[in-house]
C-alpha cells in the first residue's frame, strides 16, 4: 500500500450543504478526505463512495447514451471500478475487464502491449489511469488500434496543474503518479483520434457536486515537490471523449 492510501482519512458529512449523487441517487451532505495532497471538501458520496470524477463520468455517460447505442457495443473496461461494473454490464453487448495487476479480472494486461486484434473493441473505459503509465503514448496508441470505426475511448486523467508536469519518478505520496496532468494533457489524445470532445464540470448541475474543492495555493510541498501552485479552492474536473 502506498503512503498516500495509508494516510488518507476521511470525515463524517455530519453537516453542509446537500448534494445528489447521480450513481446511487443518495441526497444529502458528501464526505471530506484529507489525502496528502490536501483536504478535498464535499468529495465522496458516503453511500457509494463515488467521487467527484465519479459523479461526473457518470453524468457524461448518461448524455452519451442519447448519442451511442451502448447495446452494440463490445467493451473493455481498464482498472474497474466496483460501482460502475454493474452498469456497464446491464448497458453493454459484451462486457470485459483488464488490469495489469488486479487478480479479479477477464485479463491481466499491459496497456502498452495490449494482446487483442485490431478494431475489436467499441468502447475502452480507463479512467486515471494514464498518468500512471511512462509510456502514455504508447498506450493511447494501443487503445485506438484496439477500437473499432466510430468507437469510443473515455480517458480521464486527474487535472491537477496549470500544464502538464513530467515526473522523473512514481511519486508514492500521488498514489504512483509518474506526471501531474494539466488541461494541455488532452492534446496527445488528439493525435490519435479524429475528435477528442471534452466534458467538464460546469456541464452539468450544480446539484451533484462534482467540482474538486482543494486548495492548491501552497505547492509545491515535501509529498509533491514538482506540483505547481494553482489560485482558488474550486477546480473542474473533466471527461474527455476520444472518437475514432
Amino acid at each position: 500500500m502506498s503512503p498516500f492510501w495509508k494516510t488518507l482519512t476521511r470525515k463524517a458529512p455530519v453537516s453542509g450543504p446537500s448534494y445528489t449523487c447521480p450513481v446511487c441517487k443518495y441526497d444529502g451532505p458528501f464526505t471530506t478526505l484529507t489525502p496528502t495532497t490536501g483536504t478535498r471538501v464535499h468529495a465522496e458520496c458516503p453511500k457509494c463512495g463515488a467521487l467527484e470524477r465519479h459523479r461526473l463520468q457518470h453524468l457524461v455517460l448518461e448524455a452519451l447514451r442519447g448519442t451511442h447505442d451502448f447495446s452494440r457495443m463490445r467493451m473493455l473496461h481498464f482498472a474497474p471500478e466496483a460501482f460502475f461494473i454493474p452498469y456497464f454490464r446491464k448497458r453493454v453487448k459484451e462486457y470485459k475487464t483488464a488490469d495489469l495487476f488486479e487478480p479479479k479480472v477477464d485479463f491481466r494486461v499491459d496497456i502498452t502491449k495490449l494482446p487483442f486484434k485490431a478494431g475489436e473493441y467499441d468502447f475502452v473505459f480507463a479512467s486515471h489511469v494514464l498518468e500512471h503509465i511512462d509510456e502514455d503514448l504508447k498506450a493511447i496508441s494501443e487503445i485506438r488500434r484496439v477500437l473499432s470505426p466510430n468507437g469510443i475511448a473515455i480517458l480521464p486523467v486527474p487535472v491537477v496543474a496549470p500544464r502538464t508536469i513530467e515526473y522523473p519518478e512514481p511519486n508514492d505520496f500521488e498514489s504512483g503518479h509518474v506526471r501531474a496532468p494539466g488541461p494541455d494533457f488532452f492534446d496527445r489524445y488528439r493525435q490519435f483520434f479524429g475528435e477528442v470532445r471534452v466534458y467538464t464540470s460546469s456541464d452539468f448541475p450544480d446539484e451533484h457536486q462534482t467540482y474538486v474543492f482543494e486548495d492548491r495555493s501552497q505547492l509545491p510541498t515535501a509529498e509533491s515537490p514538482l506540483r505547481e501552485p494553482m489560485p482558488g479552492v474550486k477546480h473542474p474536473d473533466y471527461v474527455p471523449v476520444c472518437v475514432v
